[in-house]
């Protein structure tokens, strides 16, 4: 750097000048003397100052000297005598002596930096080379008043401040050329930064053009969108218009169709009202007396007479009405055809009765005719008739009770086993295997018929109703949902056939299974059971056929062993399961034959509570019937005493509301009379169940009531 270099010469120049002899202490700091404290001081003159000048203006001169060239005398003396050149312009500051009592001269450091601060004042009052080239005035010749040694020193000094000059000019150039540079550099800057400040104004500005015109082109499309939007609304809304006047046309046809429809059935039911008033007028002319047999009563047939007017202004009531210029209804058809039925079964029955009257009459003539041929015998008659029964009761008195069912109730069982092997040969076709749809309509059906009786349970009675209104639908051909598909049992010629019969035979199985493991279940099945058979009959047939084959003892009829019947054979048709491994054990059987009967007697006194109208489809006096013919035959060991417990405690309840007095006497004479019998025919390892028939009878004899069975529905059932 120049301050390095300026230092250095600075240094050179002192080294042999007497400023350069300085001492230094290092204690001078720490004691707080400030030795540079006369340097940077300006230069002044010692009081001293003037004895010296006096002393040396008194000397006389011994040599002069031009002020061209000094001259060189090598008389040591005279070293403080010598003359400066003219050409060399001492600084004042040199040309003052130094005073005698003057701090010691500075540091080499303090002189540069002192000579520095005077280069910097003199470039700052001195004016540039190149501003200011017009020469300076040669300042006039002084006389030097320092040693020659001095006044070397001084021109070294001298020397060196014009080389200091010289440089200082010279940094100055530079450092002017460099601001030049800085303030051409800057200017650039400054106009590459203006270009880019316009630049970018240009770029805000375009980009606010083109955001105005994208937004611009924006609202455009959107209002050819919402235009297109509105075209394609008023194209809707004119397509719905045209589709509203089409239905209309549509609807206006179908009601000019369905009104010329309307005035040709009612053409044609007045047609048949007035046939049928012409039919009614020609049967009641047959109700007259005078058409009737002169043998008949006239007498017996006025009732008849009577009716058939009634009929014949019921008629033409409904004629009436037609008169007025409508036409007959089809409630006024329903009216003059069941008119015209009456009419009919009253024709029937009055000529049935005459023919019936007119047979009594011959037959009276003809008995009158036998009577008195008969008037001896019939005396003869009634002693052998009274003798005869004498005989019949004193024997079945000494022989016992009946082992096998009554001619009616077989005829009974005969006919329900025989309706239930028709229907299953009837959808015989649907066992074909080769026939992949059957099969697997087959498959559907009776999955649709068995799942919903496996269903159900005591869980609310909406649940029941669900299920109740499935197995409806699938009886009346309605499609219904089964695992996740449609399935209707009107499918098939004999799809109906199969699902009653499949139904049935599951409402029976649930019985042998559900309730002989669960007693309380038997009231839920039963009430699906009856609903069923209330609004399907066949079902009921076909539960009765089923049960009766699982369970004779229901009939009740004991199945004799024919001639030719292995032992196996016959305990299958007693109703025991056999298989490879043999018989099934009796607690098994009884457990089985419990709950079949427990479900029938549940059966028999249960209705469906949507469905009231009419009679039970198998009600209270089956049950009557059943525990009478039960009682009319021989007890069998351990399932008569099961059978009779089960039923009472079930079905007990029921009857004792129904028949009260009639009731408990049967309770008494099974009491009395047929319990010994019981006893007689059970061993002493089956006395469990005759011990719970007996105690059963005991104390519902002696409270005078039984109670209700468990699990019995109640109404609150029905409301959840």
């Amino acid at each position: 750097m120049p301050a390095e270099s300026l230092r250095w010469d600075t240094l050179d120049a002192l080294k042999n000048s007497p400023k350069g002899k300085i001492i230094y202490k290092t204690y001078w700091a720490q004691d707080g003397e400030d030795i540079l404290s006369e340097c940077n001081a300006p230069p002044s003159l010692s009081p001293l100052a003037g004895v010296f000048l006096k002393g040396l203006s008194a000397r006389p001169v011994q040599k002069t000297c031009s002020l061209g060239s000094p001259s060189r005398d090598s008389s040591p003396g005279q070293s403080e005598d010598v003359l400066v050149p003219s050409s060399a312009p001492t600084s004042p500051r040199l040309l003052a002596p130094a005073p005698l009592n003057s701090p010691p001269p500075p540091s080499s450091t303090e002189v540069e930096e002192e000579e520095q601060n005077t280069q910097d004042q003199e470039m700052d009052r001195e004016p540039s080379p190149e501003l200011n080239s017009a020469p300076s005035p040669t300042p006039p010749p002084t006389i030097s008043l320092l040693s020659p040694r001095a006044t070397q020193m001084a021109g070294c000094i001298r020397v060196c401040e014009e080389k200091h000059r010289a440089k200082a000019k010279a940094e100055l150039s530079a450092r002017q050329e460099q601001q030049e540079r800085l303030v051409e550099a800057v200017a650039s800057r400054e106009s590459e930064q203006l270009k880019r400040f316009e630049e970018y104004m240009e770029l805000k500005q375009r980009q606010d053009y083109q955001s105005v015109r994208d937004m611009m082109d924006k609202e455009t499309q959107e209002s050819l969108g919402r235009q297109e939007k509105l075209k394609e609304e008023h194209r809707h809304r004119m397509k719905i218009q045209n589709l509203r006047l089409r239905e209309a046309e549509q609807q206006r046809l179908r009601e000019a169709e369905l009104e010329r429809q309307r005035q040709v059935e009612g053409r044609e039911r007045l047609r048949a009202l007035n046939a049928i008033q012409e039919e009614v007028l020609q049967l009641n002319q047959q109700l007259e007396p005078s058409a009737l047999s002169q043998a008949t009563p006239a007498h017996d047939l006025a009732s008849y007479s009577m009716r058939g007017n009634q009929l014949c202004s019921q008629v033409s009531e409904v004629v009436r009405t037609t008169a007025e210029g409508r036409f007959p209804s089809m409630e006024d058809m329903a009216v003059a055809d069941r008119a015209l039925q009456d009419m009919r079964a009253l024709v029937r029955a009055m000529q049935l009765e005459a023919a019936q009257a007119q047979e009594k009459r011959r037959k009276e003539e003809e008995e009158e005719k036998e009577r008195r041929k008969q008037a001896e015998l019939q005396a003869q008659l009634e002693e052998q008739k009274k003798s005869a029964a004498l005989s019949a009761k004193e024997k079945a008195r000494k022989k016992g009770l009946q082992t096998k069912a009554e001619e009616s109730t077989l005829k009974w069982y005969q006919e329900l086993q025989g309706s239930a092997n028709q229907c299953a040969l009837s959808f015989d076709d649907l066992n074909n295997t080769k026939d992949q749809q059957s099969k697997r309509l087959k498959m559907e059906l009776q999955k649709a018929a068995s799942i919903p009786i496996s269903q159900i349970s005591r869980t609310s009675g909406s649940k029941l109703r669900e299920i109740f209104d499935k197995i409806d639908k699938l009886l009346s051909g309605r499609s219904v949902q089964s695992g996740g598909k449609s399935i209707s049992a009107s499918q098939h010629p004999h799809g109906l056939s199969f699902v009653s019969y499949k139904l049935a035979e599951k409402f029976v199985k649930q019985g042998e299974e559900e309730v002989a493991s669960h007693h309380e279940a038997a009231f839920p099945i039963a009430v699906v059971a009856s609903g069923v058979w209330d609004l399907h009959p066949k079902v009921g047939d076909l539960i009765l056929a089923h049960l009766h084959k699982k369970c004779p003892y229901s009939v009740p009829y004991y199945p004799p062993m024919k001639d030719g019947t292995s032992v196996e054979d016959y305990q299958r048709i007693l109703g025991y399961r056999v298989d490879d491994s043999g018989v099934e054990a009796q607690d098994s059987f009884l457990k089985r034959m419990s709950g079949m009967i427990r479900l029938y007697a549940a059966i028999i006194q249960l209705r469906w509570p949507y469905n009231k109208q009419g009679p039970a489809p198998h009600g209270l006096n089956n049950g009557w019937r059943w525990l009478a013919q039960m009682l009319n035959m021989e007890p069998l060991a351990d399932v008569t005493a099961t059978l009779l417990f089960d039923f009472l405690e079930v079905c007990g309840h029921a009857l004792m509301k129904q028949y009260q007095g009639q009731f408990w006497k049967l309770i008494l004479l099974i009491k009395e009379e047929y319990f010994p019998r019981i006893e007689a025919v059970t061993s002493t390892g089956q006395m469990g169940s005759v011990m719970r028939l007996k105690q059963f009878l005991e104390s519902s004899l002696r409270r005078k009531e039984i109670p209700p069975p468990k699990g019995q529905l109640s109404s609150s059932f029905w409301r959840t």
